[in-house]
């Protein structure tokens, strides 16, 4: 089989992935489910508990609202065990399925990379298959732990989304490159975006559910999605960790390699291309959440906030510039 073929049928293995995270996605709503029954049904049970004096009337929020999804904590009633059993089994399979279609994207990516010689993100496709990649391995990392089983749901639903649309949508069939993009640089350059995105992805999926997650606290509710999220203080401190994490890679990749390629490839550090301009407005974005943290103590919502901002820049970087702008980086790539 020649390379071009190689490269052609990683789309197969991709749109395998694809429907691999969907089966993810629907075994991680089905434990979700589960696990929301409980809460309701604990809701319901705990003031027939109070009049008799099981627990007072200021524990029902720390029984019921504070338990995490999936944590196996709270009063338990008829078939509660099993109900927890099921919701086990579920996340198991869920978390399975995930990590085998994370196999699955990475062959796909490693074959477009053998079929095409070169790095696999050089367009759209290849950067989002990449992208979600990366996003995908960060989650594996974080699925055991409580906050990640209860971010399953919506970051397993964001991948699915991005490598849809890339297999569908974005595809690009396997090519030479441009002549500005036929460089080492396109590796560590592009590489450094790839991982960035991967991890303000993960990190803007934990910042929303923080909003959500503040506000139930807020408003003392009990039941409903909100009261299911963990503690709004452990998602702040999660999405911060991801975005520091994050932020000095793109400063590095994106902007500082950024600015050499071009000097190298077309003579000036910096020429106001709208991909620079975006790519420079993103780093304002974010150096502003991470400054509003360090010095003036933003926490929470308002954190979070900026830091949604910052990701709205990020896809518009990504979709907005390469579709409504032309300039020297209208090659389809980041």
């Amino acid at each position: 089989m020649d390379l071009d073929a190689v490269a052609e049928w990683s789309r197969y293995v991709v749109v395998v992935a694809v429907l691999g995270y969907l089966a993810a996605w629907l075994a991680f709503c089905a434990e979700a489910g589960i696990h929301s029954r409980r809460r309701r049904a604990v809701t319901v049970a705990e003031p027939e508990r109070e009049l008799v004096g099981v627990t007072s009337s200021g524990d029902a929020r720390a029984s019921s609202a504070d338990v995490p999804a999936g944590a196996p904590d709270g009063p338990a009633g008829p078939g509660d065990a099993e109900l927890l059993q099921r919701a086990d089994r579920l996340g198991g399979i869920g978390r399975g399925v995930f990590g085998l279609a994370t196999l699955v994207l990475a062959a796909g990516v490693v074959m477009r990379g053998l079929g095409t010689e070169r790095a696999p993100w050089a367009n759209m496709y290849e950067f989002s298959i990449t992208g979600a990649l990366v996003a995908s391995i960060v989650f594996l990392a974080l699925a055991r732990t409580v906050v990640g089983r209860v971010v399953a749901v919506w970051a397993v639903l964001l991948i699915f989304v991005t490598v849809g649309l890339a297999a569908t949508f974005l595809y690009v069939p396997p090519g030479p490159l441009q002549p500005a993009l036929q460089s080492y640089w396109l590796v560590v350059h592009v590489g450094c975006a790839v991982l960035a995105f991967g991890l303000f992805t993960v990190g803007a999926v934990v910042s929303a559910l923080q909003i959500v997650s503040e506000r139930a606290a807020d408003r003392g509710r009990t039941s409903g999605f909100g009261a299911s999220l963990p503690d709004s203080a452990a998602l702040d401190r999660l999405a911060y960790r991801l975005t520091a994490i994050a932020f000095p890679i793109w400063t590095f990749g994106p902007l500082i390699l950024g600015a050499i390629w071009a000097e190298v490839s077309w003579g000036r550090y910096w020429g106001w291309d709208p991909k620079e301009v975006w790519a420079l407005i993103t780093w304002l974005a974010y150096a502003a959440y991470l400054h509003a943290r360090a010095t003036a103590g933003w926490k929470g919502s308002k954190a979070s906030v900026v830091a949604l901002i910052g990701y709205a820049t990020v896809l518009f970087s990504y979709f907005g510039v390469n579709i409504l702008f032309n300039g020297l980086h209208s090659y389809g790539g980041l």
